[in-house]
């Protein structure tokens, strides 16, 4: 393949940040476990993350070009680098802060610069929708391998910070990921006129008075909120509801990311013989089905002792496969809202869909975090009812306005 290097290098990158990005959960229970904080304390680590995402994402989409993808994608590796090795030696809970917040930063870059370099390395939309679905598949199984990355590295003593070690892996891979952009070939962007960022945040804004964007913001920002609220906490559930131990709490947890990947792969395919209205509603109404069976028997549960996988309880395998349900819904309204606008809008509203993304994300793991410090695990899963039910009235929202749109635009 012509761009065989340009692809490897995007791919290791997207597989490195899919890693620590989604051990966020995992990082939130060793957290309260090893440094003694609260659940409420523990859950700002979502926050440290997901607000650079948001802020940085939109900041350097314009300046990106003028300096060169492969310069910007080197100085995002670099801050990581540092950041992974700096983290266990410094051993403190402003630390893991100081690494999500550098790694949401550093992620911004990526996703902008990686995204560019698609149509960079493509031909045709077919190859493009090829290789972007190929890119984000590989996120997944990045996320995948991160829960078992850090379960070999967490040991039986709670408290213990042997488990900081990972951090030293997940550097030598980011170097290792460094070499492999320095050996791609990858052109520098030619352009004409810079734009100011203020007019693209001014056209951000515009956008978003639009009656169908506001309608579909609030979706995303509900479907997010509770997917990081649920995926975040996961683990922490695992070993505190159902009395795991910690190692195989997270590992129990990949069964999650195992069912969102499997969950859009399926909807591919539905998609071709539902309409995708009724699809997320069957979708919606499988998440409360399975919140609403899975949870009632958490109650009460005695400890016992756990030493493998197959001696968990049969809840431990049930509620991760939520993701299952929630796997179609974000893409399919991306999808649905991007189709329904003109090409041109599309740059500004992938920066409404990070920025909303990202503070769903961070709202979600906050409540969560909250009710279950205050109130109880059962509690803070139960919550994610009041938004599975605020999206089935955006969705309906959403359906006729994205008709009418179309409509329109057909006139």
């Amino acid at each position: 393949m012509k761009h065989t290097r340009v692809v490897l290098a995007m791919a290791a990158c997207y597989f490195l940040f899919a890693i620590l990005l989604n051990s966020v959960g995992t990082v939130i229970l060793q957290a309260i476990n090893s440094f003694a904080v609260s659940k409420a304390q523990a859950a700002s680590l979502e926050g440290f993350k997901d607000i650079p995402i948001a802020i940085v994402s939109f900041l350097v989409a314009s300046f990106i070009p003028r300096i060169g993808y492969r310069l910007a994608l080197l100085g995002a590796l670099f801050l990581v680098a540092v950041m992974c090795l700096l983290t266990p030696m410094l051993g403190a809970f402003w630390a893991l802060k100081a690494l999500f917040a550098s790694v949401g930063c550093a992620f911004a870059i990526v996703k902008v610069t990686v995204y560019a370099l698609i149509g960079q390395v493509t031909e045709d939309a077919k190859g493009h929708s090829s290789l972007l679905n190929t890119i984000e598949g590989l996120f997944m199984v990045g996320v995948l391998s991160g829960y078992w990355i850090f379960a070999a590295f967490i040991g039986e003593q709670a408290d213990s910070l042997a488990w900081l070690n990972v951090y030293y892996l997940l550097g030598a891979l980011t170097l290792v990921t460094a070499l492999l952009v320095v050996s791609a070939p990858m052109k520098k962007p030619h352009f004409s006129e810079e734009q100011p960022l203020k007019d693209e945040f001014v056209g951000m804004l515009k956008l978003a008075y639009q009656p169908l964007v506001l309608v579909f913001v609030l979706s995303a920002f509900l479907y997010v909120l509770i997917e990081q609220g649920v995926g975040t906490w996961l683990p922490t559930f695992n070993n505190q509801v159902l009395n795991l131990p910690v190692d195989i709490a997270v590992q129990l947890t990949s069964i999650f990311a195992a069912s969102l990947a499997i969950g859009r792969l399926l909807a591919g395919q539905l998609l071709k013989h539902i309409h995708w209205y009724s699809l997320l509603n069957a979708c919606l109404i499988g998440m409360a089905a399975l919140v609403l069976l899975t949870l009632p028997m958490t109650e009460n549960l005695q400890p016992k002792q756990v030493n493998s996988l197959f001696d968990a309880p049969l809840a431990a395998y049930l509620m991760p496969l939520i993701g299952l349900m929630m796997a179609p819904i974000y893409p399919v309204i991306n999808s649905v809202m991007l189709s329904s606008l003109d090409e041109r809008q599309h740059a500004p509203m992938t920066g409404l869909i990070v920025v909303f993304s990202a503070l769903g994300g961070t709202t979600g793991s906050l409540i969560t975090g909250f009710v279950f410090e205050y109130i109880g695990g059962q509690q803070a899963f139960y919550l994610s009812l009041i938004p599975m039910c605020g999206i089935a009235i955006t969705l309906f929202l959403f359906k006729r306005r994205a008709q009418a749109q179309t409509s329109a635009c057909a006139l």
